[in-house]
């Protein structure tokens, strides 16, 4: 079941009008368009608070702060999507003659940033994602923070 964050996959928007309506340009522009915002610009490159970041098209978890780390790149950097992984999916990106893997949400196909192997810690993996493509919901106290996964 959904949370109130979430939105059921039946009520995504059909049309790209009924997107233009949903997102701000340049959310617009980075998940439907494929776009990058420039870096050091986005609200939350430099961001610590404890919580989860969530699809700006869907409300799906995508990543937690636990997996969080500072990549100096000006985009938010984690080593790992939330759970096991299943909220976001990779393909090959050909654009700007090179290839690159992009990573999107597996629920409404936006397009968050691109998935690198050179991060530094035990996943060697530096999801770099773009902050228009995600919102923050702050951890309550109550809720526990996701175990991290066990290292090989």
């Amino acid at each position: 079941m959904p949370t109130q964050d979430e939105t059921p996959a039946a009520d995504l928007p059909k049309t790209e009008e009924e997107w233009r309506k949903k997102l701000t340009p340049e959310q617009y522009h980075v998940v439907r368009e494929k776009g990058t915002e420039r870096a050091f610009t986005g609200k939350y490159w430099d961001h610590r608070e404890d919580g989860v970041y969530r699809c700006v098209g869907c409300g799906e978890p995508l990543f937690d702060s636990t997996s969080k780390f500072d990549s100096e790149c000006g985009w938010p950097s984690f080593d790992r999507p939330i759970g096991d992984g299943k909220e976001v999916k990779e393909e090959v990106d050909n654009s700007l003659y090179m290839t690159r893997t992009e990573v999107l949400c597996k629920k409404c196909n936006a397009h968050l940033g691109h998935v690198f192997d050179d991060g530094p810690t035990a996943t060697g993996l530096r999801y770099c994602i773009n902050s228009a493509s995600i919102d923050f919901q702050k951890r309550k106290p109550t809720e526990p923070k996701p175990e991290a996964p066990k290292q090989p």
